[in-house]
C-alpha cells in the first residue's frame, strides 16, 4: 500500500467508529447518572442493560457496531486495573487477623462451591467461573475481570451479571430484616453485609440501614473481598493454561506405542495459545493497590480515578450488552438463576456463621 494512502485509510477507520462511540458515550452518561441517584442498581449494571436494549431493539445498525464494540475487553481490563486505586492495604490489615481469615475463607469456599454447582447444573466452565467470581468477590467488576481470562461469551457474562444484580438486590431487603431479628450489633451486621452482599453499591445500601459504624466496617470488609480478585484471576488463568495444554499429554493406547511414529501423527493440529500465568491486568491491579497504599496520591486524584474507573467499566459493559441475544439468554437463564440462588444462600449462611463465631 502506498504510504500516501495510509493516512486516508486511518481517517476512514476512525470515521467508522464515531457513530458507535457517540452512542456508547451517551449510554455511559445515562448509566452513571442513574447509578448516582439510587443504590439498587450500579452504573455498570445499568450500562449493560442499556447495551442489551440497543442490541435487541432493531436499531443496532451495522454503522454503529464498530464503534460500540471497539476495545470492549480493553476498556473492561483498564477499569479493573484502576479499581486497585480504591484499595488501601493498611485499612484492610487494620481489620485484624480473625476478620482477614474470615474474608479469605468466605471467598474461597463460596468460589469453589459456586463453581462446582455451576458445573453440576449444566453451565459451561466459563459461565460457572463468572458466577463464582461475581458472587464471591465483587459482582460485575469481578465478572468483567474474569470474562477475558476464561474466554466467556457475551451471553454468559450477561447471565452472571443479571444474577448478581437480582440476588444482590434481594439482599438489600432481606439482610436488614434478618439482622434485626438476630439482634446483631451494628459492627457485626456491617461485617456480615461486607461478607455476604455481592456488589459494592449493594453493600453500602444494606449496611447504611444500620448506621455509620456498620457502613464503615462493611465497606472495608467488602474492599478486602475485592482484593481477592488478583489471586482468583491468577488461579483461573493457571487452570486455563493447564486445560489448553492437556491434549499434548494424552496417552496413546498400548497397542499403538510400537507403531511407526509417521502413522501416528495424523493431521497437524493448530497450536492453541495459552493464557499468561498472571494476566497483565492483574499485575496492573496490584500495582495500583501498591500506589494507593503508599498514600502518595492526593484526594482529588483518587476521586478522579473512581470516576474514570466507573466510566471505563461502564463503556465496556455497554459494548458487551449490545452483543447479547435475549432469546438465546432466556434459554439458559434458569440454570444461572438456580446457581445464583444456591450460591447466595450458601454465602449468606456461611458468612453469618463466621460472624457469630467471632462475636
Amino acid at each position: 500500500m502506498p504510504s500516501s494512502a495510509r493516512p486516508s485509510l486511518r481517517r476512514a477507520r476512525v470515521a467508522s467508529l464515531v457513530p458507535g462511540l457517540a452512542v456508547v458515550a451517551a449510554g455511559v452518561a445515562v448509566a452513571v447518572w442513574l447509578g448516582s441517584v439510587q443504590s439498587v442498581l450500579g452504573s455498570l449494571v445499568i450500562a449493560l442493560l442499556l447495551g442489551v436494549l440497543l442490541g435487541n431493539s432493531g436499531r443496532y445498525t451495522p454503522a454503529l457496531r464498530p464503534g460500540v464494540t471497539a476495545g470492549t475487553k480493553k476498556l473492561l481490563r483498564a477499569g479493573v486495573v484502576l479499581l486497585g486505586l480504591q484499595l488501601a492495604l493498611p485499612d484492610i490489615v487494620a481489620l485484624g487477623l480473625p476478620v482477614l481469615g474470615l474474608i479469605i475463607a468466605c471467598v474461597a469456599l463460596s468460589y469453589i462451591a459456586t463453581l462446582q454447582l455451576g458445573l453440576r447444573l449444566g453451565l459451561t466452565r466459563a459461565g460457572a467461573t463468572l458466577m463464582a467470581a461475581g458472587f464471591s468477590i465483587c459482582g460485575a467488576s469481578a465478572i468483567a475481570g474474569l470474562q477475558g481470562v476464561v474466554d466467556a461469551d457475551d451471553d454468559e457474562t450477561a447471565g452472571a451479571v443479571a444474577m448478581v444484580t437480582l440476588y444482590g438486590s434481594l439482599m438489600i431487603v432481606v439482610l436488614p430484616v434478618l439482622g434485626g431479628l438476630l439482634g446483631l450489633r451494628e459492627d457485626r451486621f456491617g461485617l456480615w453485609a461486607g461478607l455476604a452482599v455481592h456488589e459494592v453499591a449493594q453493600v453500602v445500601a444494606v449496611a447504611g440501614t444500620a448506621g455509620a459504624t456498620a457502613l464503615a466496617v462493611a465497606t472495608v470488609v467488602k474492599l478486602g473481598r475485592v482484593l481477592m480478585l488478583a489471586p482468583v484471576a491468577a488461579v483461573a488463568s493457571l487452570g486455563e493454561r493447564r486445560r489448553a495444554a492437556a491434549p499434548a499429554g494424552v496417552h496413546r493406547p498400548v497397542a499403538a506405542r510400537d507403531a511407526d511414529p509417521e502413522d501416528l501423527r495424523g493431521p497437524a493440529r493448530p497450536k492453541v495459545s495459552s493464557p499468561p500465568v498472571v494476566p497483565l491486568f492483574v499485575l496492573g491491579f496490584l500495582a495500583m493497590v501498591a500506589v494507593r497504599s503508599l498514600g502518595i496520591l492526593p484526594d482529588p486524584a483518587l476521586e478522579g480515578s473512581r470516576t474514570l474507573t466507573t466510566i471505563l467499566l461502564a463503556a465496556g459493559m455497554f459494548g458487551l450488552g449490545a452483543g447479547i441475544d435475549l432469546r438465546r439468554l432466556a434459554r439458559t437463564g434458569r440454570r444461572f438463576a438456580v446457581v445464583g440462588a444456591l450460591s447466595t444462600v450458601l454465602l449468606a449462611g456461611g458468612s453469618l456463621l463466621g460472624v457469630l463465631l467471632l462475636a
